[in-house]
């Protein structure tokens, strides 16, 4: 099993949240670093961690790091 960082930032168009594309880093630390630092200038960020089984191409449950600002409906709630 490896595991995967990654950050999703969210922009207004309208009214509507837009999602941006999807980025990957190395570490929990630098998913969450990445997400403080896009907040200002977007409205919702969320980090999560996945694990994955590469092997058998598997994925569980992601695992929400940090959440800023507005995100849709629904997205991560536990």
């Amino acid at each position: 099993m490896a595991t995967m960082y990654l950050v999703q930032a969210f922009k207004l168009s309208g009214k509507k949240l837009v999602a941006e594309p999807v980025q990957q880093v190395k570490t929990h630390e630098k998913a969450v670093q990445t997400a403080e630092r896009m907040a200002p200038s977007r409205a919702g960020v969320i980090a999560f961690s996945q694990e994955v089984d590469v092997e058998t191409d598997t994925y569980d449950e992601p695992r929400v790091l940090l959440r800023i600002g507005s995100l849709p409906p629904g997205l991560l709630e536990g």
